[in-house]
């Protein structure tokens, strides 16, 4: 006759689970060391991020508020004036004009978009509307919306993800559809004076000699008559 084993009653208790933090193997190296002791990033920038951020301090300061940075014209308090530049030169720079301008373009609003490295004299322009003598301190892009000074790639990008920029456009009349007929989009056609060459000839005496257009800029271009908002008026 067999005896009947009692079952044991003492119950094994599950051993604690280990809860792994990591996403994969390659954190596995942060489990072996604690809290205080875990090896830790430094917490001081670089010299890089330093330096950059004393430039765009010193940029600032030299620059003044945006309330007392104005374009006077009744063609530039109804439309968004761009200075920029088409140069690939500097790809940074380049990269941030062509973002603030399509940002801007989506707005269909009317833009008056003038390219430093077509004219030279939006650089001496720009330069008297902020009041900044040195070129080598300009950075672009910069946006005056209805002629007031709204800043350059960063204030643009910060606004337009928040949506305030819709606000500082509204009240501006909407862009005309389409390409312009008669530049292209350019904003600029051949002087007829001189047929784009910059130069016109002319007779003194009985000598033929060349002298500089005075009705185009450098690069022997005017301004499009037809979708140009304000032209530069000649030097």
């Amino acid at each position: 006759m067999w005896l009947r084993r009692n079952k044991a009653r003492h119950r094994v208790h599950d051993a604690p689970t280990l809860k792994f933090a990591c996403s994969s193997f390659k954190d596995v190296h942060s489990l072996l060391y604690d809290d205080a002791d875990s090896p830790r990033s430094p917490s001081s920038p670089s010299i890089y991020h330093r330096n950059r951020s004393a430039k765009e301090l010193i940029r600032s300061l030299s620059i003044p508020t945006a309330r007392e940075i104005r374009i006077r014209g009744a063609a530039a308090e109804n439309s968004v004036v761009v200075y920029f530049t088409s140069l690939r030169v500097i790809r940074r720079t380049f990269d941030d004009c062509s973002a603030v301008r399509s940002i801007l373009r989506s707005f269909r609003v009317p833009i008056d978009e003038r390219d430093l490295a077509m004219d030279s004299r939006f650089m001496e322009e720009l330069q008297r509307i902020l009041g900044e003598p040195e070129k080598s301190l300009l950075t672009l892009p910069r946006v005056f919306t209805g002629g007031r000074y709204l800043g350059g790639a960063e204030e643009v990008r910060r606004l337009h993800e928040s949506g305030e920029l819709k606000k500082h456009l509204k009240g501006l009349p909407p862009a005309e559809p389409g390409t312009c007929g008669v530049c292209g989009g350019y904003g600029f056609v051949l002087c007829k004076e001189c047929g784009g060459s910059h130069k016109c000839y002319y007779y003194r005496g009985k000598k033929s000699v060349f002298r500089s257009c005075t009705s185009c800029n450098e690069n022997g271009l005017v301004r499009c008559p037809s979708c140009s908002c304000s032209p530069a008026p000649p030097t």
